[in-house]
């Protein structure tokens, strides 16, 4: 029993000895395969940005193990086939700036909501929700009775005062020619006095009721008695909103249309008492949304509110911004970026240059024909160009074209190196 037992731990570590060879070959075989190489060596000048081992541990699980001294060699052939490009990192002027969250919003100069201050019913409707109108362009035609007989009162008016206009210039007539008398003058001037009176009383009871100058114009002419009235735009604009139908009634508290100018709009955000002696009116402010986060909205603060909230210990802060492609809405949240007056000079690199890596941004340096994946912390952007917090110096030289290459290079190798299959 002893010798059977002696017999089987023998084969088991003769078959381990061989596995373990077999593996130690595979490796091997794997590391000649690969034309890029991953360095373990620190670059010369001592690996400038981040200290040893920063990035260390990233990705754990995934054989991402890279950190501040590995760097990558390309073949000849490699570079010209990703038409590698780098620039230099520098110091650049930067404006100071100040973040504040907002709520964007319809400007109201450019908003206007139509409606009717008497009871009246819908007869026909000329627009639709979408459609762009100029100002003065038919909206919707109204039935009303208070118009039929503001109509009425004014057609009677307009008769007694052509009546009392007639006798006036008869009358007067007649005493220039010493057939009349004084008195029968004095009377029928009084009386076209009277009668322009109540003509213009009801002239401008046509136009409490809506009427033009030039729809009264158009009534004394045709002397037509209807009750209907027409609503013209204010303001030139889109309809935004429209959920009247026809024969719907109205009145004082409806709101029968609504016109947005979407060109201009306007982000209402709060700023702290703190920040307040350094906003002032006409500085930058670019504004972001969730809907487009690469697009930036630019706009200028147009008012500083003059009442601090007590509760929040803020004040309102107006930006109109121009609405590019009318993508902004009114009711959107928004980032603002306010650009502030004092001038600082801040390490920067182009956009292009950074890359996002899990929760962090790495860019990769240019060194001595080797390149060295870097974490960076940055700041603010402007004009395409980031501010380095830290993780790089200046004059330092970082890919900006070629650099996602880079990247899917440097963990395809780490991947090798680590035998995941």
């Amino acid at each position: 029993m002893n010798k059977k037992f002696a017999a089987v731990l023998t084969t088991a570590a003769i078959v381990f000895v061989f596995a373990g060879l077999a593996c130690s070959r595979r490796k091997d075989a794997r590391s000649s395969d690969s034309e890029l190489t991953v360095s373990r060596e620190a670059p010369s000048g001592g690996g400038r940005g981040l200290g040893r081992g920063a990035g260390q541990g990233a990705g754990r699980g995934l054989g991402r193990d890279w950190d501040s001294t590995t760097s990558l060699r390309l073949t000849e052939k490699e570079m010209k086939a990703i038409d590698l490009e780098t620039v230099a990192v520098s110091y650049q002027p930067m404006s100071s700036f100040l973040r504040a969250m907002g709520k964007v919003l319809a400007s109201p100069f450019r908003k206007a909501i139509v409606s009717y201050p008497f009871p009246a019913r819908i007869a026909r409707i000329h627009v639709r929700p979408g459609d762009w109108v100029k100002t003065g362009q038919e909206l919707v035609t109204l039935q009303s009775e208070a118009v039929g007989e503001a109509k009425s009162e004014y057609f009677k008016a307009l008769a007694d005062f052509e009546l009392a206009k007639s006798s006036f210039e008869r009358e007067k007539r007649l005493f220039d020619r010493g057939a009349g008398a004084g008195k029968n003058l004095q009377a029928a001037e009084a009386g076209r006095k009277v009668a322009e009176a109540s003509l213009n009383a009801a002239e401008k009871k046509l136009h409490v009721l809506g009427f033009t100058e030039a729809q009264v114009k158009t009534t004394a002419e045709t002397h037509e008695i209807n009750a209907t009235i027409t609503l013209f735009a204010p303001l030139p604009g889109k309809i935004v909103d429209n959920n009247m139908a026809l024969g719907t009634m109205v009145d004082q508290s409806t709101e029968i249309l609504t016109i947005l100018d979407p060109s201009v709009l306007c982000v209402d955000a709060d700023i702290y008492e703190r920040d307040i002696a350094a906003v002032r009116k006409g500085q930058e402010v670019d504004v972001t949304v969730p809907a487009y986060p690469d697009l930036v909205f630019k706009g200028r603060v147009q008012y500083i509110g003059d009442i601090l909230k007590e509760e929040t210990r803020t004040v309102t802060l107006r930006t109109e911004v121009k609405n590019e492609g009318y993508r902004l809405k009114p009711g959107m949240f928004a980032s603002l970026t306010i650009l502030l007056d004092r001038q600082a000079r801040a390490l920067t690199v182009p956009q292009a240059a950074v890359l996002d890596d899990r929760d962090r941004k790495i860019v990769f340096l240019s060194r001595d024909g080797e390149f060295f994946p870097r974490v960076i912390v940055t700041g603010p952007k402007m004009d395409g160009f980031l501010t380095i917090l830290s993780g790089l110096a200046d004059g330092d030289r970082v890919v900006t074209n070629g650099n996602f290459q880079l990247k899917s290079k440097l963990y395809d190798e780490i991947l090798k190196g680590s035998h995941v299959h």
